[in-house]
């Protein structure tokens, strides 16, 4: 693990941090990064080991991460970056395009997946609008996942409501929360009309932060715009008013 040196930073700076195993790839990435205005290189590992080390220091807004490390997979990083780094988007970067490692990587909390084809100065793009809350994935991987759910017939029907019955009958199963109580925060002054700008001075936070929420409480209402997720909000009880 090679931890970067403390420097003085713009706040307004995405903060990246790699896991990347060859030596070749990681530097043309460093550079790319480095050479950002917009971006700063937070801290690079090139085992599982180390990158599952880097994960005890400052969150990253970014973690770009290979699946294929010589001391085992980077799976189990993007795991846990979910859990130690929650406002952190992660996005893979690797050579393997095939269904199990996507999915997996996906199932484990990653936002973004590019194949190993794409020239650095295109993965820095996709770092940014990782950052701004987008979901960047490689055509070949996003025609992939596509044609999964095509032949698998996915019914997107939802299940049907539980009854309510009379007083003394037994009520219906408690839906749990879907939100935590800060994207509950996010979302309820966004409802209220704030800017993403807006929300993150007076949550005393960054707006990349902020983006992260939101791009978070779409995944989880499965919802492509603002208005949409409020309507699935105050749907689940999620929200008054």
């Amino acid at each position: 693990m090679q931890p970067m040196p403390t420097t003085a930073q713009a706040p307004s700076r995405v903060a990246v941090a790699i896991v990347e195993d060859d030596a070749g790839f990681l530097d043309a990435l460093r550079q790319a990064v480095r050479t950002a205005d917009d971006l700063r290189l937070s801290g690079v590992a090139a085992t599982r080991a180390d990158g599952l080390a880097l994960l005890d220091g400052p969150p990253a807004d970014v973690l770009l991460v290979d699946l294929g490390l010589p001391d085992g997979s980077g799976i189990d990083i993007i795991r846990a970056a979910s859990q130690r780094w929650p406002e952190c988007a992660i996005m893979v970067s690797s050579s393997f395009g095939d269904e199990t490692h996507v999915m997996r990587s996906i199932e484990a909390g990653a936002a973004g997946y590019l194949l190993k084809d794409s020239a650095p100065v295109r993965i820095v793009d996709e770092i940014r609008s990782l950052a701004a809350g987008g979901s960047p994935i490689s055509p070949i991987i996003a025609r992939q996942i596509l044609l999964r759910f095509r032949d698998r017939g996915t019914d997107l029907t939802p299940p049907p409501m539980a009854e309510t019955g009379p007083a003394g009958t037994e009520a219906p199963e408690e839906i749990p929360s879907l939100l935590s109580p800060r994207e509950k925060e996010v979302l309820s002054l966004i409802t209220k009309g704030f800017t993403t700008v807006e929300v993150a001075r007076m949550l005393d936070l960054s707006h990349f932060t902020v983006r992260t929420f939101v791009r978070r409480i779409y995944s989880k209402l499965e919802v492509t715009s603002k208005a949409e997720a409020i309507y699935e909000a105050r749907t689940l009880g999620l929200l008054n008013g």
